[in-house]
């Protein structure tokens, strides 16, 4: 039977790998706060956000006025549940680094990406 879960966990680990793609060393991400990352045609805002011991990642363009920003903007946390956010730089909005989700009342949304560290490299999964 451990056969059958350690292959399991194989091929759960080969999809992911395989999806998976070097973004930048953790270094390089200052620590509670945003770098942007570029992957084909693509920008990728990455989160550092030191004070939870947590690392996201989104789309660099803000949905709102269509400007590649998000990576510059404040993280922070929210509401009762201390959802971590982020403020785009230009006009406030408020995005879910979970989700994606406007936090600021407007139907926008952000595309997410998990983020993967293993030995001081960060690694964004890419469905």
């Amino acid at each position: 039977m451990s056969e059958i879960i350690d292959l399991k966990q194989e091929i759960q680990k080969s999809t992911l790998s395989a999806n998976l793609f070097f973004a930048c060393y953790t270094d390089d991400v200052p620590q509670n706060g945003g770098a942007c990352v570029k992957y084909k045609d693509d920008q990728i805002a990455i989160f550092n956000f030191t004070r939870r011991g947590e690392w996201f990642a989104t789309q660099n363009l803000c949905p709102h006025k269509q400007q590649m920003a998000l990576s510059r903007g404040m993280i922070g946390s929210s509401g009762d549940d201390c959802e971590p956010k982020v403020a785009c730089p230009f006009h406030k909005k408020t995005f879910s680094l979970k989700t994606g989700e406007c936090l600021s009342g407007d139907d926008y949304q952000l595309k997410t990406y998990l983020v993967v560290i293993n030995d001081g490299k960060v690694f964004i999964k890419i469905d």
